[in-house]
């Protein structure tokens, strides 16, 4: 059997996979300074040339320099600018519609080419970034751990993924899009992995539990089978404790109880399944565990306060709007 993070994380990461994310090159001149409001779940930044400063709405100022990625968490804005200090004169609205303060549209005459956009092709300080525009209930279990702002340094061999995304991004091929998703995933996967590595880098309970032999064994079933009518005299007997003994200690190290952990890993699935078209609710209740639509929808209802049916519904009419960017010219 693999490890936790072989298993666990790969479908915590799986989660926030980039389908036709927004990937742009942003090529500036100081002072410059970019309020972002499009409401995007996650969004890279990494400058190629430059430094940068981000300023979420909350929490202190993160420098970012050529070999940084830093990760902005959504939904709230965040400032992205030359220096601390610079007043925001661009606005990024939802669906990466640009404008100035007054509104007035950018899109058009700061155009540079495929994916390129700015006040001069020739500018001190380029930046390439990538906004995720799709929600994922598995993935935010992960994602809502991160701070606002995390800036990592990219490791060792790992430029190269800055290098070749730098060199994607104005292509415009058959199958780009794709592409460039890809790159984007995999730069996102490489600097969750080097921030969940880190000691005392605020990474999630359930994650830090990997390692106890016990805990991590009874995590690695129910992600491995969510279906299965797990209980908790199940999970002691297969770790080899007494059934007091795993509760007590699931719960001291991932900060609930074994039953309740897997109700929320349940839905989070049930959630993202609902979101596929063409699944019935009674499909995706056998699919997380349950023996009904019925008892699906009850849990569902209990512990988020909408049925399956509202969130489905919600899901769609969210994707259409994230699915619909307003900036053409940007992203051609």
């Amino acid at each position: 059997m693999g490890t936790l993070t072989d298993e666990t994380l790969t479908g915590m990461l799986e989660s926030p996979r980039a389908r036709g994310a927004f990937l742009l090159r942003s090529i500036l001149n100081p002072p410059w300074s970019l309020r972002i409001e499009d409401r995007a779940p996650l969004s890279l930044a990494t400058m190629v040339h430059g430094d940068a400063w981000i300023m979420p709405g909350n929490g202190e100022p993160a420098r970012l320099r050529p070999g940084d990625v830093a990760i902005m968490r959504g939904p709230d804005a965040y400032t992205i600018a030359d220096a601390p200090d610079t007043a925001p004169h661009i606005v990024i609205h939802p669906g990466q519609r640009c404008t100035t303060l007054r509104g007035e549209g950018l899109g058009e005459t700061m155009n540079l080419g495929v994916r390129t956009w700015g006040d001069s092709p020739d500018g001190a300080a380029v930046m390439l970034s990538g906004t995720y525009q799709m929600h994922s209930e598995i993935g935010r279990r992960l994602l809502t751990a991160l701070p606002p702002v995390l800036v990592r340094t990219i490791g060792p061999g790992d430029d190269s993924l800055i290098l070749l995304l730098g060199e994607e991004i104005g292509r415009s091929e058959p199958g780009q899009e794709l592409v460039l998703d890809r790159i984007l995933d995999l730069i996102l996967v490489k600097v969750l992995r080097s921030w969940l590595a880190s000691p005392g880098a605020g990474a999630p309970a359930w994650y830090r539990a990997q390692h106890d032999p016990v805990v991590g064994s009874a995590l690695r079933m129910l992600h491995g089978e969510p279906a299965r009518p797990w209980t908790v005299a199940e999970l002691a007997a297969r770790t080899g404790v007494s059934r007091a003994g795993l509760a007590r200690r699931f719960t001291e190290l991932v900060g609930e109880p074994p039953m309740s952990y897997l109700t929320g890993w349940r839905l989070a699935l049930a959630a993202d399944l609902l979101c596929e078209p063409d699944v019935t609710i009674g499909t995706v209740a056998r699919r997380v565990g349950y023996s009904s639509s019925f008892a699906l929808s009850a849990a569902f209802k209990r512990v988020r306060g909408i049925s399956p049916q509202e969130h489905r519904r919600s899901s769609v009419e969210g994707s259409r709007a994230a699915g619909q960017p307003q900036v053409a010219a940007l992203s051609s």
